[in-house]
């Protein structure tokens, strides 16, 4: 009789920024392949998925936080526990783009580590007629200032989301025999993450 030991993985994903960004339709688009035009605000919401391959199970979690209610010490306490973030700002809405600089600030503050996992998520990109951020500008911040990745998507057209989460997963440096599993969606992934080198800090990752 053989005893087979599971190697267990497990991420957290924490998405922050103002409230009414779209960091809930993001991860509802993602999970569940859906769309709510109604803003519901959220306090803290924790999601998870789990993965299976090869007897390696990975567990991510998402965390969503909220945008509307200020919780210093939660939101800290998600900062800490988080391996990866996501900050998402409207690009109709530049006073959500001011935000994402002041909890990017505060990350980094908390993990006293330039080189956290960040990436910077301009949502609402259907919204093209109501824009007021440029996506030039932002890049030009995100990437060359910030050496973070900067995206655009929109959680109402699923555009650009499992981009997102993908940047997201491969700079938490998931092992490469796990992305076999990483192909179809919601059960899985839509691509293999191995095809893609490790992020180099100094070369854009932009999707816009």
């Amino acid at each position: 009789m053989s005893l087979e030991v599971k190697e267990k993985t497990e991420v957290r994903l924490v998405f922050m920024g103002a409230a009414g960004v779209g960091k809930t339709a993001l991860i509802k688009r993602f999970l569940q392949d859906s769309f709510d035009p109604k803003h519901r605000r959220t306090v803290e919401e924790l999601h998870f998925k789990e993965y299976e391959v090869a007897g390696v199970k990975v567990t991510i979690n998402i965390m969503d936080t909220s945008g509307s209610y200020s919780f210093p010490a939660m939101r800290k306490l998600s900062i800490q526990n988080g391996d990866a973030f996501a900050l998402v700002y409207s690009v109709d809405d530049p006073e959500s783009l001011e935000a994402v600089k002041r909890l990017r600030e505060e990350i980094l503050e908390v993990k006293e580590d330039k080189l956290t996992p960040i990436v910077v998520v301009g949502n609402k990109k259907d919204r093209q007629l109501e824009r007021r951020v440029s996506a030039d500008d932002v890049l030009v911040k995100v990437e060359l200032d910030w050496n973070n990745c900067f995206l655009e998507a929109s959680a109402k057209e699923d555009e650009n989301v499992m981009e997102v989460f993908r940047e997201l997963l491969q700079q938490t440096n998931l092992p490469s025999r796990l992305s076999p599993a990483l192909r179809r969606r919601r059960e899985t992934f839509p691509m293999d993450i191995s095809l893609r080198p490790p992020m180099n800090k100094t070369n854009s990752c932009s999707v816009s």
